[in-house]
């Protein structure tokens, strides 16, 4: 099942920040996005935002007359913009046809001219409703990245041997993580809910190898074992490992978004990766706490309640993506 959202949008100013907030939640290129919805809904005002959190220095306009326009983004390549409007069918699935192999982002507008195409990967089709109260309604399906079962969560939780009180924490910063993906929608920023909560159900996959061997000396022998012939396999670093174990898998998106969510490695910058760091770090145990009660138990653990430096750094960098992320107040 692919994953999916909804937002409204009030005013031409919110669909363009819908639009840029698709910017935040790109994991694949090249990637095709279609826009269907009927006229003046605000497919061009949505990729205007779009292009412009893209870094394009130009004012997307649409290409009616023109069929297509090209423009270069900062880092994603040249976005391919396609008006179908005025196409007949066949027309338009033969113009569509010669930018399949576009190398950047493709944005095809009344993609309703492609319906009997069959639909590819790397996809994601937004579609625009207007509402009899004036606002409409952006519905994103997500085509573009592939998504674990909930059972192979499960199984390879039993792959890894994976501690109780491990599961016990991921599956609460999943539900927090989910709830506070719901404050953002419900702001009119997109997210992805189900690759939200796939990712914090892994991000401590392989939480062990950070600390063997002192935490196995509870555990069986043959778990032991297994622990240690993983962490060699896979580094010492637990964010790493079980990134390239699912990425073995065949989700690279999933192991990209919660890679981030440590507070030494590379800072997040999609919606989700920073959404899942924040989540994590509103969550001790399996019970939601605040940010200070949260580092307090950190200095307690691993600096015998002593403030550092660098805890202290932690903490306000925290404290500066949670007024990023709900500048009105935390949920």
């Amino acid at each position: 099942m692919p994953d999916q959202c909804s937002i409204t949008a009030r005013t031409a100013e919110e669909m363009e920040q819908s639009g840029a907030s698709l910017a935040r939640t790109l994991y694949t290129v090249p990637l095709t996005v279609l826009l269907s919805g009927p006229l003046g809904a605000g497919k061009t005002t949505f990729l205007q935002g779009f292009g412009q959190a893209l870094g394009i220095a130009e004012h997307i306009t649409s290409p009616t007359f023109a069929l297509e326009q090209r423009y270069l983004t900062q880092a994603h390549g040249e976005l391919l913009h396609i008006d179908l409007y005025r196409l007949p069918e066949t027309a338009a699935r033969t113009l569509a046809e010669q930018s399949e192999d576009h190398a950047g982002i493709r944005c095809i507008e009344w993609s309703e001219r492609l319906e009997n195409t069959n639909p590819q990967d790397d996809l994601i089709i937004i579609h625009i409703d207007e509402r009899t109260n004036g606002t409409r309604q952006v519905t994103c399906t997500f085509r573009d990245i592939a998504l674990p079962t909930q059972q192979q969560v499960q199984t390879w939780r039993a792959h890894v041997c994976l501690p109780e009180n491990v599961a016990q924490h991921c599956d609460a910063v999943a539900a927090f993580a989910r709830q506070i993906g719901e404050h953002m929608l419900s702001k009119g920023y997109i997210v992805r809910p189900l690759a939200l909560e796939r990712a914090a159900q892994l991000h401590d996959l392989f939480r062990f190898v950070d600390f063997l061997p002192t935490t196995s000396d509870n555990a069986p022998q043959p778990t032991r074992e297994h622990w240690a012939d993983l962490k060699k396999t896979y580094g010492s670093i637990h964010e790493d490992a079980a990134a390239q174990f699912v990425t073995e898998q065949g989700f690279p998106a999933i192991g990209h978004i919660f890679r981030t969510h440590g507070m030494k490695g590379e800072d997040p910058t999609t919606i989700e990766q920073q959404l899942l760091f924040y989540a994590d770090k509103r969550v001790m145990g399996d019970t939601i706490v605040t940010l200070e009660e949260r580092f307090a138990d950190f200095r307690q653990r691993y600096s015998g309640g002593r403030d550092t430096q660098q805890s202290s750094a932690w903490l306000a960098a925290c404290k500066r993506m949670e007024q990023q992320l709900f500048p009105e107040s935390a949920p």
